[in-house]
């Protein structure tokens, strides 16, 4: 027999089973088209597939070294020069990690002892709570107001103290799709300049922007950069989220103790995965070309579903998009999504599960990363609506 754990025992009390799990489950259930999870329903590069199975058959199955294959933090930092200017020493900077919710969790619990505050911008991705609280960290809370939610800065500066520890930022932002500014960039700059506070930036859809919008990423700016975790996805990248591939750069000093968490906490990420990544970077064309192969999606989605009752909410970066259902029902979001998956057979994630309070806005979030026939398909079951 085992034993239970009690409501007063719990170490997260009040955090069930993630949303994603929950919807995804319900969309198997009912045989519904999952919009909810955030993954692709075509495959990622063949030739990726292939250098994978080349070194399986290398033999390539062993550990990797702790922090990463150095070919792999070698193209990685290459990527990063390129890209935004900032050097990294691929020795003592970049870490492999087996997705980017591991890195986030080994970054915040490197840094957050008990009592330090960590300021989130809610609507949040869900893991970002739960691992403050296993660290016995306190989360304060900006919220991002719909439809734009742009960030007040005057509402950040009254949540800072000498007990903020650390920032969690997150762009493009998972799940509303808006994008930082350089203006949001300026400001952050000014918050932090003369304080000890850490910038946890999650970036794991850097190429998918849209509308011809740079992404700011916290890399390009040296007064930033110095301070930052700066987390990145190679699933979100390269079509495979299953792989549970990532990395992270940072300092030499927030590495060093970044690294004392990841040793015990994976010691090491897929062998194989890493020497077919290494290779396969060193193609730029794949991740350049995401922003069209992606807005292509979401404007495709946008006009199925331009004739339904649902309203658009501006997505400019990773691929969901928001739909604001008030014209249609007056129910409880997280209900309505339910009550979309079992009868009209189309999942999607109720927006208040990203608020600590279940703020309900009325709103649903979309995955748009489908093939063209699924967009289709799930245009018409929402025009029905």
């Amino acid at each position: 027999m085992q034993q239970s754990i009690t409501g007063s025992t719990t170490k997260l009390p009040g955090i069930g089973t993630s949303i994603f799990a929950v919807m995804s489950g319900l969309a198997n259930e009912c045989g519904a088209i999952n919009l909810s999870q955030g993954f692709p329903d075509f495959e990622c590069p063949p030739h990726l597939v292939e250098l994978v199975a080349k070194y399986l058959r290398e033999g390539k199955n062993q550990y990797a070294p702790m922090p990463g294959l150095p070919a792999l933090k070698e193209e990685i930092a290459l990527k990063t020069q390129k890209l935004y200017g900032t050097s990294y020493d691929p020795d003592k900077e970049i870490t492999i990690t087996s997705g980017a919710t591991e890195a986030i969790y080994a970054a915040i619990t490197s840094v957050v002892k008990e009592d330090d505050e960590v300021l989130i911008f809610e609507p949040a991705y869900d893991s970002y709570v739960p691992s403050i609280l296993l660290n016995r960290g306190k989360p304060r809370y900006v919220r991002l107001e719909p439809p734009h939610y742009k960030i007040n800065w005057e509402e950040v500066k009254k949540e800072i103290s000498y007990r903020t520890r650390a920032i969690i930022l997150n762009s493009p932002h998972n799940p509303t799709g808006t994008v930082l500014s350089s203006e949001d960039i300026k400001q952050l700059e000014k918050l932090v300049s003369g304080t000890d506070i850490i910038i946890i930036s999650d970036e794991v859809y850097e190429h998918i922007i849209f509308d011809k919008i740079a992404h700011h990423s916290i890399c390009r700016y040296p007064s930033l950069a110095g301070r930052s975790f700066v987390i990145f996805s190679f699933g979100k990248t390269y079509h495979n989220t299953g792989w549970k591939m990532g990395y992270v750069l940072a300092p030499s000093g927030l590495m060093t103790e970044f690294r004392k968490v990841f040793q015990y906490l994976q010691y090491s990420s897929c062998t194989p995965f890493q020497y077919a990544f290494a290779d396969f970077m060193k193609d730029e064309a794949h991740y350049l070309s995401l922003p069209d192969f992606y807005q292509n999606k979401r404007d495709l989605f946008a006009q199925a579903v331009e004739a339904s009752r649902f309203q658009l909410v501006p997505c400019h970066g990773t691929y969901f998009q928001c739909l604001d259902y008030s014209a249609i029902s007056d129910e409880p979001d997280r209900q309505f999504a339910e009550h979309l998956t079992r009868e009209f057979k189309i999942a999607s994630i109720p927006i208040s599960v990203f608020y600590h309070e279940k703020i309900d806005n009325q709103i649903l979030r979309f995955c748009f990363a489908k093939s063209e026939e699924t967009l289709k398909k799930a245009g018409e079951l929402l025009c029905k609506i």
